[in-house]
């Protein structure tokens, strides 16, 4: 999809856990984890809004428009999908060596 949610990346800037988050914007853990994992289809501007009070942030830096060529791209570079979207995943990284989970 060529929207992607950089959700867990202003978590981080802010320094605030999903927990967090869920405590302080109305809506279900499981489904702030479905944004969160880029896995939902659509987004209501009220869940937007609410979302970007609570981070203080504009709803463009939650969401990013990745076009397909970008995408295809930065495969055929090997660069790791995640990375080029501005997250890093152990799992993706040729330079990281895989940890045992904490």
């Amino acid at each position: 999809m060529p929207i992607i949610v950089n959700l867990d990346v202003m978590m981080a800037k802010r320094k605030m856990s999903l927990n967090e988050l869920y405590g302080r914007v109305d809506l279900t853990l499981s489904n702030l984890s479905i944004l969160k994992t880029e896995k939902a289809k659509a987004i209501r501007f009220s869940t937007l809004e609410a979302i970007c009070k609570v981070l203080d942030c504009q709803p463009g830096d939650i969401l990013e428009f990745v076009s397909e060529e970008t995408k295809t791209t930065n495969r055929q570079h090997g660069i790791a999908a995640s990375r080029a979207y501005g997250t890093q995943n152990a799992a993706n990284s040729p330079n990281l060596k895989r940890c045992r989970p904490l």
